[in-house]
């Protein structure tokens, strides 16, 4: 089945050029589907890219996924057109009152500040907190998993020596929780970031399921209340060039940054990238829609707010 977004979205262009099925809001009106009501919370820079890789996973599954943005009020982003934010994104405060089968809350490049000095922080705490009582299950990307474990649990996040960067191997801790059905015993994961959590800290908190980890990358999935919150260190959803943009950008800006790491073929960037992630993230995406937004949530939305712990 396909996902319905809204017309015109820049995405469905992209993604039709890879055959992947994308069913505008006008078509999928036509159909007599209960569709998945799913939101996100993009915070990352880059919002178009950003869409068209959660997009590209979100729409490999049999179920039919609607899909709608949020921003944070007030703030404007400096590397998407404005009339692109008018015409696909609502303020939190227009979307408060509905509830929603899924939500994806993106990472964000505000990092290496606390998480009190980002200017958007009492009104992302509302989100979150919102978010427990009108959506089924929550997936919190890299910095959000950072800043949803601090703001829920305490737990601290650390400044790494240097970023770390690039494709990372990791092990499953707990293989036969179901967003892990389909896995291998190993799989990779892109990140990017400069800061990390520790399992120690997840360790402590006896709510918190520490789920895979790497021996380089460390923490990389948490789960908490049953499967209601998920919290991803990495960048499952990135596209294959996606690091290498980064990477090309961090050069010409003169950053100090370091050749992403098991990325491009024999580590030489002239020979491009190997793709070693993308079927685990497949996996991950639908594995978590089907068990535990869909086979979760209630028909009449209205019901999440009274749903308990998976």
């Amino acid at each position: 089945m396909p996902l319905n977004v809204q017309e015109n979205l820049p995405a469905i262009e992209l993604l039709k050029e890879e055959h992947i099925f994308v069913m505008d809001s006008l078509r999928a009106a036509t159909q007599d589907i209960r569709p998945l009501r799913v939101v996100v919370l993009n915070l990352m820079p880059l919002k178009i890219t950003t869409e068209t890789d959660l997009i590209r996973l979100l729409s490999n599954t049999p179920l039919q996924v609607e899909m709608e943005f949020m921003k944070i009020k007030g703030h404007t982003s400096k590397n998407t057109p404005i009339e692109h934010m008018q015409a696909f994104y609502k303020n939190f405060e227009d979307m408060a009152d509905d509830y929603y089968d899924g939500m994806i809350i993106t990472g964000a490049p505000v990092e290496l500040l606390p998480f009190e000095e980002v200017h958007y922080w009492e009104e992302l705490q509302t989100i979150f907190n919102w978010a427990r009582t009108h959506v089924t299950s929550t997936l919190y990307i890299c910095w959000a998993a950072q800043a949803g474990l601090h703001h829920f649990y305490g737990v601290p996040k650390y400044e790494l020596p240097a970023k770390k960067f690039g494709v990372f191997r990791h092990t499953l801790r707990e293989p036969y929780v179901p967003i892990f059905r389909g896995f291998d015993e190993e799989f990779f994961v892109p990140h990017s970031r400069h800061t990390e959590i520790r399992r120690e800290d997840i360790l402590k908190v006896p709510e918190l399921k520490l789920l895979a980890e790497s021996e380089e990358a460390g923490v990389a999935i948490v789960m908490s209340r049953g499967g209601r919150e998920f919290y991803a260190t990495g960048h499952s959803e990135y596209s294959p060039y996606t690091l290498n943009d980064e990477y090309m950008r961090d050069l010409a800006k003169g950053l100090p940054i370091q050749v992403p790491k098991n990325y491009y073929r024999n580590d030489n960037p002239a020979e491009g990238p190997v793709v070693r992630w993308r079927g685990h993230a497949n996996l991950l995406f639908t594995n978590w829609l089907n068990y535990y937004v869909y086979q979760e949530t209630p028909f009449d939305r209205g019901d999440i707010r009274f749903l308990k712990e998976l």
